[in-house]
């Protein structure tokens, strides 16, 4: 949550840390910014979902273009 808005990057490690320590599914929030970082944290970091704001509502990205990004890297999505 620290890095909300930045568009630093997501803290891969820390979320990795509590996927495996916890039984229920990991949501990770804070400081996506581009299409890779969805991807690092949702298979490097093992979260389950990922929270992002900033880079939608200023037009950086578009959720589709995510989507498809997503996909082309073999992490699941929905349609």
């Amino acid at each position: 949550m620290d890095a909300g808005g930045t568009l630093a990057d997501y803290d891969i490690e820390l979320t990795r840390t509590i996927a495996d320590a916890v039984s229920v599914p990991v949501i990770a929030s804070g400081g996506a910014g581009t299409p890779s970082h969805f991807a690092e944290v949702l298979t490097l970091g093992k979260a389950d979902a990922a929270l992002a704001a900033s880079l939608f509502h200023d037009g950086n990205l578009r959720i589709a273009e995510l989507k498809k990004d997503l996909q082309r890297r073999g992490v699941p999505v929905r349609i």
